[in-house]
């Protein structure tokens, strides 16, 4: 069973730093590209940024370049993305997500808050 767990959300103040993970089971994330996604309170859900199967291309939101970073650890089946200099406006819940056809698979989220 395909199952996506993300982790290393919490409540952390402005300017500080957090690193999420993403640990997938039930297939090999080797052969696929991983996104990470955000979606605050009475927003639409948005993409952070996304790493190719072999890591060695990645993309980012405008809204986080320079801040945040994506990576993958095939051998530990983890996407983690590594989030610095963290701003109100970066509070959502983070999920983290892969296509497969014919459909899309996502986590169950973290929560992260920024916040004095």
């Amino acid at each position: 069973q395909v199952q996506l767990v993300e982790s290393g959300g919490g409540l952390v103040q402005p300017g500080g730093s957090l690193r999420l993970s993403c640990v997938a089971s039930g297939f090999t994330l080797d052969y696929y590209s991983i996104g990470w996604f955000r979606q605050a309170p009475g927003k639409e859900r948005e993409g952070v940024s996304c790493v190719s199967s072999a890591g060695g291309s990645t993309n980012y939101a405008d809204s986080v370049k320079g801040r945040f970073a994506i990576s993958r650890d095939n051998a530990k089946n983890t996407v983690y993305l590594q989030m610095n200099s963290l701003k109100p406006e970066d509070t959502a819940v983070y999920y983290c997500s892969y296509y497969q056809p014919p459909r899309d698979y996502w986590g169950q989220g973290t929560q992260v808050t920024v916040s004095s």
